[in-house]
């Protein structure tokens, strides 16, 4: 499978099966991550797997809306950026759960990207803050998101090229 393959094979999987995820494949999931570039290769983040389900749930309660599966997800990856490495780390930490995000489809495994940094709670609370709490991070630790992992209950459909608008292409002469 080629990696436009995989890029429309990819969806958000938001239901899981009880199954629990090969450690195999975990692996090649998190060594997506950690092969991810960083501006001027400072590495600034961390992976942690949370396999608790007692974390799961109290995360999946972090934000006021578009957290709740997780609660159900076989396991999750926070990336954790050390803010005091690098300026860059929300957009490297982006690019790791994009990779992460692609690598589970290729390895049959469902995922779902949780934004976790500038979102808040039903309280009001930021979520990142939440976070850091239930994961027990330093202050200096940035999350921009969680990636929630699971064997897919049922299957969702891959997308199509005709899927895609390329009326959002544009090129300067």
């Amino acid at each position: 499978m080629d990696l436009l393959d995989i890029m429309l094979k990819r969806r958000s999987v938001r239901k899981y099966t009880d199954e629990e995820i090969p450690k195999e494949k975990l692996n090649k999931i998190l060594q997506a991550g950690l092969l991810a570039p960083t501006s001027r290769n400072l590495k600034p983040c961390n992976f942690l797997v949370i396999e608790n389900k007692e974390a799961l749930k109290k995360i999946s309660k972090s934000k006021a809306f578009g957290a709740s599966f997780v609660k159900d997800a076989n396991k999750a990856i926070a990336v954790i950026a050390n803010s005091e490495i690098s300026d860059t780390w929300i957009e490297d930490s982006s690019i790791a759960l994009a990779f992460m995000h692609l690598m589970a489809a290729e390895q049959d495994v469902g995922s779902c990207w949780i934004q976790i940094h500038l979102r808040k709670s039903k309280l009001g609370k930021s979520s990142e803050d939440l976070v850091r709490d239930i994961l027990g991070i330093d202050d200096y630790f940035r999350i921009v998101g969680i990636l929630a992992l699971g064997i897919e209950d049922g299957h969702m459909e891959a997308y199509s090229l005709d899927d895609i608008d390329k009326e959002k292409v544009h090129y300067l002469l």
